[in-house]
């Protein structure tokens, strides 16, 4: 049994200055219910990042000014679809975000990293042929266990560049 189609509920976050883009799949039902990315209270994503940059993460404008300072953008390969869960497998009758008009638009942007497999599959899918460097980043989900917390913080710092002390 299909759900209704659902659209893409955030805008992406990126700055004028922006120079590493993150790009996971489509928000979990908690984040379309806490209305922010990453808003599983169990996704590791916001203490991956608290925890690189050692800046605090109490609420959304902190998470925001941290995106900002550390020249990171925030948005999904998927802009509507049908799911059942969560699970970025139950995704189904997908359209894609236009990932490459963001880029024309924020010209700054030097690399794309994704949170996620389904996201870097669509990317490669449909935008192959943008000429900018991309990464794979550990899922910060609490569903990909292969990694620990510690693991994945040392990857995340690794492929953003991101230090403590912004």
């Amino acid at each position: 049994m299909k759900s209704e189609n659902l659209d893409h509920p955030f805008n992406p976050i990126v700055f004028k200055d922006t120079e590493i883009l993150i790009l996971g799949s489509f928000p979990s039902i908690q984040s379309f219910e806490n209305n922010f990315y990453y808003g599983h209270p169990r996704n590791q994503f916001w203490k991956i990042m608290e925890a690189m940059t050692g800046y605090p993460i109490n609420n959304r404008d902190q998470k925001i000014w941290l995106l900002k300072e550390a020249k990171v953008g925030l948005w999904d390969m998927v802009a509507s679809c049908q799911r059942e869960n969560s699970l970025d497998s139950s995704l189904e009758d997908i359209e894609v975000n236009d990932i490459a008009g963001l880029l024309e638009k924020y010209p700054k942007i030097k690399k794309i990293c994704f949170t996620g497999k389904k996201a870097e599959a669509l990317y490669k899918r449909y935008f192959s042929h943008l000429s900018i460097e991309t990464c794979y980043l550990p899922s910060p989900s609490p569903a990909y266990a292969a990694m620990d917390f510690e693991q994945k913080t040392v990857e995340y710092r690794a492929k953003l560049g991101c230090e403590k002390g912004l």
